[in-house]
């Protein structure tokens, strides 16, 4: 079978490697010049299967009205003339209620753990290295309410069967001795035994070159223009290269993995997507003192920033605006993230030499991402994978390639329309 796959991120890359595995020729198209070039470039590194609740939960509402007037919030609406901006926060309201939250929770931790699982066999059986440290991630907590709650979010996620302990302030600095400067502030952190970390652009793309082995072929810098549609089904892909040459790609199946902007290439073929851009904000500032900084990944759940330590430098990342397609940067946004390594890892990393990015991230309301077939018979999805891109790019690459190959995907999980034997 020939397979095109749209876009080469995490998502597109990971598909590839899957389906050339199942026996399919495959053909991956982008318009970049390399892979993971746009979310997948710099985020925040973390493989986090111990966070499987989406945004949209019962206390988002009033988490969101308090944080209104703030320019530096972790979660930034910026109101515009947008019918699909308006669409997708209704909805995002509706995902808030708690019979909704439980579903979608279960859905993105079956996925995310079965993922992991794919990631590692993938990692035995190919070797590859992507500066992954798999000591887990530690989540910081500042008041004794948060900590409160703990016990029950424990259980909650040892029922999905994802593995965490909880640590008072001095077994969290005896798990992580980077943060003994913090100890006066922390009040407890729970420490997921099943995430890791690791720099998801650097796996893109040793991916894509272990997938170009495996006789994977990369048409790079080229932009999908439109799709030949014949009788129901798709028969080809029209698109135009760096030098404005156009050309038709033909294949036996699609699968569309262009994250934010998937929606605006099937709304052609009238398939509406329930996706909308979330910007992320990160920044990649080199260690100058390895001693103190910290081997964990961290995530600061108060304040909605991730910090992860990518071979001599750490990732800070955190925020989500959503405010279109505008890649523009937000100082404001940026500076928070700077305030906290200053604040939190001082003298650690040298913010002056901070590489500044901020990217879109493809969010639907209720962060269960779009996985499956379409209406049209040879058009698949694998897109809208919100802030789990990396968490869930194995488990979603091989679940795709099951779907196109007619096949029952392992996890339990909404596939879309899924046609399996």
């Amino acid at each position: 079978m020939e397979v095109l796959v749209i876009g080469a991120g995490l998502a597109g890359v990971s598909s590839a490697w899957y389906l050339a595995q199942a026996g399919c020729n495959v053909t991956v198209v982008d318009r970049q010049p390399g892979p993971g070039l746009e979310t997948s470039f710099a985020n925040g590194g973390q493989i986090s299967v111990s966070h499987p609740e989406p945004w949209a939960n019962p206390s988002a509402p009033a988490t969101v009205l308090r944080w209104l007037g703030r320019p530096d919030a972790p979660l930034l609406f910026r109101w515009r003339a947008d019918p699909a901006q308006w669409r997708w926060s209704l909805s995002f309201l509706h995902e808030c209620l708690p019979g909704r939250t439980t579903r979608n929770t279960a859905a993105i931790a079956r996925l995310a753990a079965y993922s992991r699982r794919e990631l590692r066999a993938l990692r035995t059986a190919t070797g590859i290295e992507y500066e992954a440290f798999t000591g887990g991630i530690l989540h910081l907590f500042e008041t004794a309410r948060e900590v409160a709650h703990l016990p029950a979010k424990l259980r909650q996620l040892e029922e999905l069967g994802i593995r965490g302990t909880i640590l008072d302030p001095d077994q969290t600095i005896a798990v992580e001795p980077a943060l003994a400067p913090l100890r006066a502030r922390l009040a407890g952190a729970l420490h997921g035994l099943d995430d890791e970390s690791g720099n998801a652009h650097l796996f893109c793309t040793a991916l894509a070159e272990k997938a170009q082995a495996a006789g994977v072929r990369f048409l790079m810098n080229n932009t999908v223009q439109d799709f030949d549609l014949i009788h129901g089904r798709i028969r080809g892909v029209r698109v135009l290269d760096s030098d404005f040459r156009a050309g038709v790609l033909r294949a036996d199946a699609f699968v569309l993995a262009a994250g934010s902007y998937s929606p605006a290439l099937v709304r052609r073929l009238d398939i509406r997507l329930p996706i909308y851009p979330v910007k992320g904000y990160s920044i990649t500032v080199p260690i100058i003192d390895h001693q103190r900084a910290p081997r964990l990944s961290l995530t600061d759940e108060s304040r909605r920033v991730v910090c992860s330590r990518l071979g001599d430098h750490l990732r800070v990342a955190g925020t989500a605006e959503l405010n279109g397609f505008d890649l523009s940067p937000n100082p404001a946004r940026s500076a928070a993230i700077v305030n906290w390594l200053e604040d939190h890892l001082p003298g650690v990393a040298d913010p002056a030499r901070a590489e500044h990015w901020c990217g879109l991230r493809p969010a639907t309301p209720g962060n269960v991402p779009l996985i499956g077939r379409t209406r049209i018979d040879n058009l698949f999805l694998n897109t809208g994978h919100g802030t789990l891109g990396w968490t869930l790019a194995c488990g979603s690459g091989h679940a795709i390639a099951d779907i196109v190959s007619g096949q029952r995907p392992e996890p339990a999980f909404p596939f879309l329309l899924a046609k399996a034997k």
